[in-house]
């Protein structure tokens, strides 16, 4: 079922690199100004159900996974700047014709170059596989043993040049794709958008979502797979997946309110999620502490974390560094101990909650009283 839900998705995109097909998106409104300088037929034939690049900023290290005709890329090309760099991925020879074909006119437009266009599947960003079709080009699959090599060939691949490398991107944008990839490959999907992003990177994905289970006969369904429909991720999956791979933060920042489709009474609409990579390295206790804003009570973070309103929670140093960026930093009071901890002491977050005395971010400081005569308002 894998292999003809790839070749299904191919096909209808491959179509779709060379006439319009409506069916395919829903209705955005992209920022006019970056519209101006692309050519025509790649607005035409792009399909999308939001807008991930205004999440881009300058200087970015862009990856767009399922890039198509190109459109959000020559858009983060313009706001990532001189400076930043867009790497677009798709797997459909004709989208990739499209969008390559039109990379210099862009590029002559702005006045520089900072777009490329790699050929690879967005579950697996090691293969290479435009490398692998040079390789075909010499080497052609013939018999069992020629098979044999071509999967060595792949594996070295993607040990020996990645196609994308690890802890390389800023952010990551994908527009209407990510429910292409089969059930069974979404998990590594994630996980390979873990791997190449930085530490404190970010996503921005829009998609698809159903706000029921979609059922087994429409999965099989490969028109509608193609379609955006039968793949796509019940609205909760999302934040389940990121989470299991490492991500945090994980916000709907777009929901739209009416459905773009309607299946058997399941409501297919598009949504946009961002998320954050975490810090993997070993957490320590240097006397830091945050203290939760509201309007809630209490909230609870990705590793069950407890941060009750008010109350200053003892954090390691790097939730301290996470909790004053964002999706946080709105959110968070951070306090800095008075005298900075050298030692590297392991952190423990055993019950969920750690309360922090204020005396111990003041420890080694000596206790002093300040004079009220010296004024009579702050």
């Amino acid at each position: 079922m894998d292999m003809k839900i790839t070749s299904s998705v191919q096909d209808r995109y491959a179509e779709g690199a060379q006439t319009r097909q409506a069916e395919l998106c829903c209705p955005v409104n992209y920022n006019a100004q970056y519209l101006k300088i692309i050519p025509s037929e790649v607005i035409e034939r792009d399909y999308g159900c939001g807008d991930p690049s205004q999440y881009v900023r300058p200087g970015d290290v862009v990856l767009d996974l399922g890039s198509g005709g190109g459109k959000i890329c020559f858009i983060a090309s313009q706001v990532v700047g001189k400076e930043g760099k867009v790497i677009g991925v798709d797997m459909t020879d004709d989208m990739l014709d499209l969008a390559r074909r039109n990379a210099p006119i862009v590029a002559d437009r702005i006045g520089y170059s900072n777009i490329e266009f790699k050929k690879g599947n967005i579950q697996d960003l090691k293969t290479d596989m435009g490398q692998v079709d040079d390789y075909l080009k010499n080497s052609p699959v013939t018999d069992s043993a020629s098979y044999s090599a071509l999967q060595n060939e792949i594996q070295a691949i993607g040990a020996n040049s990645p196609m994308i490398a690890d802890n390389s991107i800023d952010i990551i944008v994908s527009n209407c794709v990510l429910n292409l990839v089969s059930d069974k490959e979404k998990k590594q999907l994630f996980q390979e958008m873990n791997r190449v992003l930085k530490v404190g990177g970010r996503i921005a994905i829009s998609d698809i979502v159903s706000d029921e289970i979609s059922p087994e006969h429409l999965k099989k369904d490969e028109k509608l797979w193609s379609g955006c429909i039968s793949g796509a991720f019940q609205e909760h999956e999302f934040g389940t997946l990121l989470e299991d791979v490492g991500f945090y933060g994980v916000t709907i920042d777009k929901f739209d309110d009416e459905p773009w489709q309607i299946v058997e009474g399941i409501e297919y609409r598009s949504m946009t999620v961002l998320a954050w990579k975490g810090d993997a390295a070993e957490a320590y206790d240097k006397n830091q502490a945050v203290i939760y804003k509201g309007p809630w009570k209490e909230v609870t973070d990705e590793q069950g974390r407890r941060f009750p309103r008010g109350k200053r929670t003892a954090v390691s140093d790097t939730t301290f560094k996470a909790m004053q960026m964002e999706p946080y930093k709105n959110h968070m009071i951070t306090i800095e101990p008075l005298i900075i901890v050298e030692k590297d002491i392991a952190f423990s977050n055993c019950c969920g909650f750690n309360e922090r005395s204020p005396t111990v971010t003041k420890m080694g400081v000596v206790s002093r009283t300040t004079d009220p005569n010296q004024g009579s308002c702050c």
